[in-house]
C-alpha cells in the first residue's frame, strides 16, 4: 500500500524529493523484510524511476545498489548503462556486473566510465585486455596503478604501444617492481623515439647524430633492465630483442665488457640456438677455435672475433674487480685491455676499433662521474659530521 501511495505522489514531487524518496525506497529494498507483494511493488517502481528525467533520482538509486550484491539485476544492469554520472558508482563497485559487460562497457563508454571499471576491486585479464585495446590514457593510467588488475603481458605491451609516448604513463609503469623486463625495454624505446623526434625537430641535432645517441642509450639501457633479470625472463627478453632485430653484435659485445655475463651467454644460445651448458663450455674452455666456430655459428662478424677473444681473455687475466655499476655500466679497465689488445691485431677491422674507442669515452666518463658522485657524498656526510 505503502508503495502504491509513493508512485502516485512521486509522479508531481521536485526532482529533489524525488531523489531522497527514492534513496529511501532503494535502501527499504536492501535493508527491510519486505513482503513478497510489497518487493513486487518496489521493484515496480524503482524500474519506473529508470526513466525519471532528472539524473538526481537515478544518482541516488545508484549510490545505494553500487555495493549491494542483494540489488536488482535488472535495475543494476541499466544504471551501468546510463550516463556517466549515475553509472560510475555502479561500473566502479558493483558485483552484478559480469565480465561480459564491464567489457562491453569499456568498448562503448567514454573516458570516465573506462577509468571506473579499470579502478575495480576484482579486476580480470579479460577486462584488462579491453582497457589495455581500447580505453583511453586515463584508463589506463587506472589500470597500471590498480594493485588488483591482472594484466597479461601482451596488455602491457599494447598500452606501451598506444600511450607509451606519454610521460605519466611511463612513469606509472617503471615504478612497478614486478614490470615484465621486455615492457621496461619498450617503455625505454617509446621514450627514446619521442626524445629523438623532439631534438630532431628544433634542430639541435642532425637526424643521424640524433639517432646514433638513442641508439646508444638504448645499448645502455637494455644491459641495465638486463642485469635485473633472470632465468625465464632473460631468456623471453633475449627473444625479444632478437625479433625486433636488437640483439646486435654491438650489444652483444657491450654486455660482454659490462660483465653481464648472463646476457651474453643468453645472446649467444638464442643466436646460435645450442643449449646453454653447450654454449658455456665452447666459451669459458679458452680455446680459440671453440669460440671462433660459435661465433661463426651465432652468425656474428669474423671483424669482431679478435675483440671478443680479447675480452674473454682479459676476463680470465683481470676479471671485473674494481670497476663500478654492478652488471650494468661498460667496465673501462676491461674496455681499455680491449682496444689495446685489438689495436694490435691485424685482423681487427675499423668499425670495430671505432666502437672500441666510444666504448672506452664512455667508461671513461661514466666512472669519472660515479666518482666524483662518491666524493660529493663523501663530503656531505663529512659536513653533516662536523656540523
Amino acid at each position: 500500500m505503502i508503495v502504491r501511495h509513493f508512485i502516485s505522489w512521486v509522479r508531481t514531487a521536485p526532482a529533489s524529493e524525488r531523489a531522497e524518496a527514492t534513496r529511501s525506497l532503494a535502501r527499504a529494498w536492501i535493508f527491510s523484510d519486505l513482503s513478497d507483494d510489497d518487493r513486487a511493488a518496489a521493484e515496480g517502481a524503482l524500474l519506473m524511476l529508470l526513466d525519471d528525467p532528472s539524473p538526481l533520482v537515478r544518482q541516488a538509486m545508484a549510490e545505494v545498489f553500487a555495493r549491494a550484491p542483494s540489488a536488482p539485476p535488472a535495475i543494476v544492469q541499466a544504471l551501468a548503462v546510463d550516463q556517466a554520472c549515475v553509472a560510475l558508482p555502479v561500473l566502479e563497485h558493483s558485483p552484478l556486473l559480469v565480465d561480459a559487460d564491464l567489457v562491453d562497457i569499456v568498448a562503448a563508454g567514454n573516458s570516465d566510465m573506462q577509468c571506473a571499471v579499470a579502478r575495480r576491486m576484482t579486476l580480470p585479464a579479460s577486462i584488462c585486455a579491453a582497457i589495455a585495446e581500447v580505453g583511453s590514457a586515463a584508463a589506463a593510467l587506472e589500470l597500471i596503478e590498480n594493485p588488483y588488475a591482472e594484466l597479461a603481458p601482451f596488455s602491457w605491451d599494447r598500452i606501451v604501444e598506444r600511450h607509451g609516448h606519454l610521460a605519466a604513463i611511463r612513469e606509472a609503469m617503471l615504478a612497478l617492481d614486478g614490470l615484465p623486463a621486455r615492457t621496461r625495454l619498450a617503455l625505454v624505446a617509446k621514450l627514446s623515439d619521442t626524445l629523438t623526434r623532439f631534438v630532431v625537430a628544433r634542430n639541435w641535432l642532425a637526424p643521424d647524430r640524433a639517432e646514433r645517441i638513442a641508439d646508444e642509450a638504448m645499448a645502455r639501457s637494455t644491459v641495465n633492465i638486463a642485469s635485473r633479470s633472470r632465468d625465464e625472463e632473460m631468456r623471453d627478453l633475449v627473444h625479444h630483442l632478437r625479433e625486433a632485430g636488437q640483439l646486435t653484435t654491438g650489444l652483444v659485445l657491450r654486455a660482454l665488457l659490462s660483465g653481464n655475463l648472463d646476457l651474453f651467454d643468453q645472446a649467444l644460445v638464442e643466436l646460435s640456438g645450442l643449449p646453454q651448458s653447450r654454449v658455456a663450455a665452447l666459451v669459458y674452455d679458452g680455446a680459440d677455435t671453440s669460440l671462433n666456430a660459435l661465433l661463426v655459428r651465432a652468425g656474428l662478424p669474423e671483424s669482431v672475433f679478435p675483440a671478443f677473444r680479447a675480452a674473454l681473455a682479459a676476463r680470465n687475466e683481470i676479471g671485473f674487480v674494481g670497476s663500478v655499476g654492478g652488471a650494468v655500466r661498460l667496465r673501462r679497465r676491461m674496455v681499455e685491455r680491449v682496444l689495446t689488445m685489438c689495436e694490435t691485431d691485424p685482423a681487427a677491422s675499423e668499425p670495430l676499433l671505432i666502437l672500441l674507442r666510444r666504448f672506452a669515452v664512455e667508461s671513461a666518463r661514466e666512472e669519472a662521474r660515479v666518482f666524483c658522485d662518491e666524493l660529493a657524498a663523501y663530503y656531505d656526510d663529512d659536513q653533516a659530521i662536523a656540523a
